[in-house]
């Protein structure tokens, strides 16, 4: 049957049936060259056929998809599927068939080789009922084996690189900047009059907490992305945590020129919960909607309450574009530049594996972006 392009679709569904997948197999593993040459490269590696299944893989890509099982397990499945990513089970196509992959470097990569380009990409993956995150470098480049077009792909996690950029924004810009307004508050201390020197005071405060919350957040998301985050579960009222958070950012840097408002209809209810995290979930939603807003526009949070469950929302008027929104939860992406990008991203982190919540978003250009955690009224110890 003949396949109709789909435009949301990255690749095409067909797939090569498991007999023809195990011949193209033995072109490679009954070559000892080529069964010699893989495990001399660093990096976890596979070759695929024209239909994207895997045919052969190395021992590094073993390690990295399936420790501990046998390659024949895997043969016939694609990158993603052998990955466990989260959106190779989306469609019934599987990996690269869904509008998600429509994103994703490693089938740009492929589909580039496909067409006799070497292609060298970066590929986020949130994999696992966990969403762990994983950023590669991908390469991708055509051979030709026994008269027949392959593609060898190759992928190397650079998942620790990818954290050192964002620990580098964050000390080598947002806290230096802290930092600087600090030693420039306390320099007018001195030769300020006493009304003078209690604006400036209060502006040391303010940085201080500032300087205090950015290292909090990156402290917890190492160890939620380690799974050495303890909870403290609590009873806590949901319209007292949204006003906190209110003020918080309220004065914040972030918040100049915008207005911030509480919604005059959100409900107050009680959850049992870890409120420090949970506060870091709602500040970093808030903070997300006001670095998108422009000056002169409004962020509103609010909640509801149903049952067993309460939902934070956090609106603002700007709109993502769909290419934004299929990436927006990715560990490393972000309109926002080089190793920035972790605040959507640690919000499901910290929302779906330990506070045992979920989160969703809605955007269009007419009503805006809002996005929506809700939590049950007991989470998880």
């Amino acid at each position: 049957m003949e396949l109709k392009p789909d435009p949301t679709r990255a690749a095409l569904v067909e797939r090569a049936a498991a007999g023809e997948v195990r011949r193209q197999s033995r072109l490679f593993s009954e070559r000892m060259l080529l069964r010699i040459l893989p495990e001399v490269v660093p990096c976890a590696l596979v070759v695929l056929n024209a239909q994207r299944q895997i045919v052969f893989a190395n021992d590094r890509f073993m390690d990295l998809a399936y420790p501990g099982k046998r390659r024949d397990q895997i043969y016939g499945l694609r990158p993603g599927e052998a990955l466990g990513c989260i959106h190779a089970s989306k469609d019934p196509g599987g990996c690269g068939t869904t509008e998600f992959c429509s994103t994703c470097g490693a089938v740009g990569a492929i589909l580039a080789s496909q067409q006799g380009q070497a292609e060298v990409r970066e590929c986020r993956i949130l994999r696992g009922e966990s969403s762990e995150a994983l950023d590669l470098r991908v390469w991708a480049s055509p051979v030709e084996v026994g008269g027949e077009s392959f593609s060898v792909f190759a992928a190397l996690d650079i998942s620790h690189e990818k954290r050192r950029q964002a620990l580098e924004r964050i000390f080598l810009h947002d806290i230096h900047n802290v930092a600087c307004g600090l030693s420039w508050c306390i320099g007018f201390l001195d030769e300020a009059g006493p009304q003078e020197r209690g604006r400036h005071l209060d502006d040391i405060r303010r940085l201080c907490r500032e300087l205090n919350e950015e290292i909090g957040a990156q402290r917890t998301l190492l160890r939620a992305e380690s799974g050495e985050l303890v909870l403290a579960p609590a009873e806590v009222g949901t319209l007292a945590l949204l006003k906190e958070a209110v003020d918080l950012y309220r004065s914040h840097p972030v918040a100049q020129g915008r207005l911030l408002r509480l919604d005059e209809r959100a409900q107050d209810a009680t959850v049992v919960s870890d409120r420090v995290l949970l506060l870091r979930v709602v500040c970093n939603l808030i903070k997300n909607a006001l670095e998108a807003c422009r000056e002169g526009q409004t962020v509103t949070v609010g909640c509801t309450a149903d049952g067993g469950t309460a939902e934070f929302w956090v609106h603002n008027a700007g709109f993502m574009p769909r290419e934004v929104q299929l990436q927006v939860f990715q560990r490393s992406f972000s309109t926002k530049g080089l190793g920035r990008g972790l605040g959507t991203y640690s919000v499901r982190l910290l929302t779906e594996r330990y506070l045992k919540g979920s989160v969703s978003f809605t955007s269009s250009a007419d009503l805006g972006t809002t996005f929506r955690v809700r939590c049950p009224a007991t989470a998880a110890s």
